[in-house]
């Protein structure tokens, strides 16, 4: 492999590398605009200009391979001198708007400018106008004083998406990135324009003037959206204290893992975490009370639902109790749940599973039909009734409205997904105990003697798998809100209320257990885990031919 030498330090990289790409290496970070990693190379912005011995100008670091024996300087008088006259021109006709800019705090152009720039404008003529402030689809607005044609947003649509929607219009200082004529930015990943502009060109029209990205806290956390399980960050102000109808969340934006989502998210995850904050947050345990609900304490309705469950096993027996767990659910929250329900009371009736009435929109990108982030995890700990005696959720309805069944405990679900309304309230009327357990309010929960509130996958910590066997961790970014909390928790008390407690005071400590007890997750740890996953693939099928082997030779 060629070698070269880059600010006096050596390094030895693969063919066809460029220059950029191999300081990066090195920790060197060359000012870029134009440049993505993700996306295709034109190198026209010409701010990552450097000097190469043996070569007559500047060259463009983003676009230049390297060749053996190449000597690079990325901080010479002359790079420098070039990146400072670059920045010149790129401000020629850029607004003076810095204090009012929506990007400021995070924009290339004012970074750039500090470390490279602070120069004497030679300019005295008028400012071009372009548009300003100009919706251009139904998240992303368009500053076009404020863009500096670097063309990442229109190469995404090119070469992403693949939807085509903007280009570059007119010549010289009146060229304009504009949508073209009867299209706007529609597409399902149009948020990320915005990610990727390194400038104040493109804003969200969701976040915008909501808050300064300085005082945003950010939180590694994983896309509940669907079954991808898409990394992301969560960024939230501590500063701002929550009020009744307020935001503690202020933005999601994908983070890169080159296994799952590489640089990108859908808008449907980026948009979708307005109900963590919304009026439908259940914010304390409630009892129905002749036709409405009233508000109680935690210890009154745990005691309550612990005793009705133990009157009605005492008289009717296990079989006469129904349980639907969530999807929705961490790992740590379902092998909670299985030692509750399966392991103390035996409860032969459980399942998760709820095949939507309408297939969930999916592409051959990012977007999976099963909007729900930990399926696969589900399966992993055999918890769906598939394949074995247990009734499914649909036979639970029907054993219901037969009046073969006197409790069912539902988490999260809004079976109005799955089933038609009139079944479910004839279902549902028909048992003597109906608890929900959930983060929002739904037409589910209103059919409940029980509403038990549990937090939302930005209030706790634990751990999805994703379709492709991936487990990947979720960090607690903001307190539970009201009295809710983790599912793991709610069935870690009520557990003890029937009888047998269970040792954990943390979600890793759920985790280890399960590592220690379920085979898929055999020998994992959340350090082994760590930011970006661990891979399950092959794990499941080794285990189940050991165990086979096992069989066969007893």
């Amino acid at each position: 492999m060629p070698k070269i030498v880059i600010d006096g330090t050596e390094i030895e990289v693969e063919k066809g590398t460029t220059v950029i790409q191999a300081a990066e290496r090195l920790g060197i970070e060359i000012p870029r605009y134009c440049y993505h990693p993700g996306l295709s190379i034109v190198g026209i912005c010409r701010i990552c200009l450097v000097e190469i011995e043996r070569m007559p100008k500047l060259q463009v670091a983003c676009y230049t391979p390297i060749t053996d024996g190449m000597v690079v300087h990325t901080q010479s008088e002359k790079a420098i001198e070039a990146r400072r006259a670059v920045l010149e021109f790129l401000l020629i006709n850029h607004p003076l708007d810095c204090p009012v800019c929506d990007q400021a705090g995070e924009c290339w152009l004012q970074n750039f400018y500090m470390e490279h720039g602070l120069y004497d404008s030679k300019m005295f003529e008028d400012k071009v106008k372009k548009h300003k402030a100009m919706p251009i689809g139904p998240n992303v607005i368009l500053d076009s004083e404020r863009c500096i044609l670097c063309s990442r947003c229109v190469r995404f649509c090119d070469e992403i998406s693949k939807t085509h929607e903007l280009g570059i219009f007119n010549r010289g200082d009146h060229a304009e990135l504009l949508p073209y004529p009867g299209r706007e930015l529609d597409n399902k990943y149009s948020g990320n324009t915005i990610d990727i502009c390194p400038v104040g060109a493109l804003t969200d029209r969701d976040f915008r003037f909501r808050t300064r990205v300085w005082y945003l806290n950010e939180t590694k956390s994983i896309c509940p959206g669907c079954s991808n399980g898409c990394n992301i960050y969560v960024h939230h102000n501590d500063r701002r204290p929550y009020k009744a109808g307020g935001a503690r969340l202020s933005r999601v934006k994908p983070r890169y893992n080159p296994e799952v989502n590489q640089w990108w998210m859908c808008d449907d995850g980026r948009y979708g975490f307005t109900y963590v904050d919304a009026p439908s947050r259940l914010l304390a345990p409630l009892k129905k009370v002749k036709k409405s609900f009233e508000e109680i304490t935690w210890q009154d309705a745990l005691d309550e639902i612990s005793s009705n469950l133990n009157r009605i096993i005492d008289k009717s027996g296990i079989d006469k109790i129904g349980v639907i767990l969530s999807p929705q659910m961490t790992n740590e929250d379902l092998f909670a749940a299985k030692r509750l329900f399966k392991k103390i009371l035996d409860v032969k009736n459980l399942d998760f599973e709820i095949e939507p009435l309408e297939k969930g929109y999916e592409d051959d990108f990012l977007i999976k039909a099963d909007k729900n982030p930990n399926t696969q995890g589900a399966k992993n700990l055999a918890l769906t009734a598939q394949d074995s005696d247990r009734l499914s959720v649909a036979q639970l309805l029907k054993a219901a409205e037969a009046k073969k069944l006197k409790v069912l405990y539902i988490c999260h679900h809004d079976l109005e997904t799955g089933f038609e309304k009139e079944e479910i309230e004839k279902a549902l009327a028909n048992l003597d105990l109906v608890i929900f357990q959930g983060s929002n309010e739904n037409s589910t929960s209103k059919l409940a003697d029980y509403c038990l509130p549990s937090a939302t996958f930005v209030e706790k910590d634990g751990t999805f798998t994703n379709f492709a066997g991936r487990v990947q961790r979720i960090h607690k970014a903001v307190e539970p809100l009201g009295k809710s909390k983790p599912d793991w928790l709610i069935f870690r008390m009520l557990s003890k209320r029937l009888g047998q407690s269970m040792p954990y005071f943390e979600a890793e400590d759920i985790f280890n257990d399960m590592a220690e007890h379920e085979p898929a997750f055999r020998d994992m740890s959340y350090k082994i885990i760590g930011l970006q996953g661990f891979s399950l693939n092959g794990r499941v099928e080794a285990e189940k031919k050991r165990t086979e082997t096992e069989a066969e030779a007893t």
